[in-house]
């Protein structure tokens, strides 16, 4: 199994390579660049040479990027969509730049505009901010907890901004889903049969095979919320028992799992990961970075 953590690109971004593998993760995921600002400094070349030797050296696939959280793709105000537009083709070529997998990002927020001229708009925004571009990067769309005016807290929202995106750019287009989110938006993963019946809504409307992520992390706030605050594996809405179920389900343990668990004390990384380890070992193979 692949198990990772979101690690800080502080200082250089290899040095988040190094991160991961000292916390024990073999996959990760980062920030290109500041997540809450528009200005975005080109990439070291030698960083970046460092950042590959890393992940070869400790077996650290795939690399995940997360876009900026500022990026809207289907802002209704067209001066915010033409600079979120920017910002995203960007990340794209970072992305390619560094050698990563997948790039992740959010539908974004439609104000009192219908989803499904929001969803049309973002398909436009991803076209555009694609043009001329291609690589074997995958952009994965990630499901929202739905707080606000958010989009993609609906399964079939996710579905339709791929159908309409797809035959428009020259990249692979998947989805990344995150359990507190998963939760917070009513899709109780938690419970056996709430798992169950959420993996079958995937199959049918996403296609398990294009979940190529699962963000590993647990909710401060009930099910069917709708408000995103992420909770530390086993401490939350989720719990200990709905961690086990979701790791060690059959129809995920292709996945590639990433914590985004809060940061609250010196050594919560390692010790959410670890836990999310002994989840796994009674019936999963237990991380090793040469396998």
């Amino acid at each position: 199994m692949r198990i990772g953590i979101h690690t800080s690109i502080a200082g250089s971004i290899d040095l988040a390579a190094m991160r991961a593998a000292e916390l024990g993760a073999n996959t990760f995921q980062i920030f290109s660049a500041s997540p809450r600002s528009w200005r975005a400094s080109p990439l070291d070349p030698d960083a970046v040479a460092r950042l590959k030797e890393a992940r070869k050296k400790f077996n650290l696939r795939p690399l995940v990027v997360h876009d900026n959280y500022l990026i809207n793709l289907a802002a209704p105000d067209r001066a915010l969509r033409e600079r979120s537009i920017a910002a995203f083709r960007a990340e794209i070529l970072r992305s390619l730049e560094l050698g990563a997998e997948y790039l992740v990002f959010h539908p974004g927020s439609c104000r009192n505009h219908p989803v499904e001229e929001a969803l049309r708009t973002l398909a436009d925004s991803l076209a555009e901010a694609a043009q001329g571009l291609v690589g074997p990067l995958m952009l994965l769309i990630e499901n929202t907890a739905g707080s606000g005016a958010a989009l993609g807290s609906d399964l079939k929202d996710l579905a339709e901004l791929r159908k309409l995106a797809i035959e428009r750019i020259r990249f692979r287009i998947g989805f990344c889903l995150d359990t507190a989110h998963l939760l917070a938006a009513g899709y109780d993963v938690a419970t056996a049969g709430g798992l169950e019946d959420t993996l079958r809504q995937v199959r049918r409307r996403l296609g398990l095979a294009r979940v190529k992520i699962v963000h590993l992390n647990d909710s401060r706030a009930p099910l069917g919320s709708h408000i995103d605050r992420h909770a530390h594996i086993g401490r939350g809405y989720i719990g200990i028992e709905g961690f086990r179920r979701i790791l060690q389900h059959p129809g995920l343990r292709d996945k590639a799992f990433i914590l985004e668990t809060p940061i609250e004390r010196p050594g919560d990384d390692r010790r959410n990961l670890l836990t999310v380890k002994r989840l796994c070992r009674k019936s999963c193979t237990t991380i090793k970075r040469s396998k």
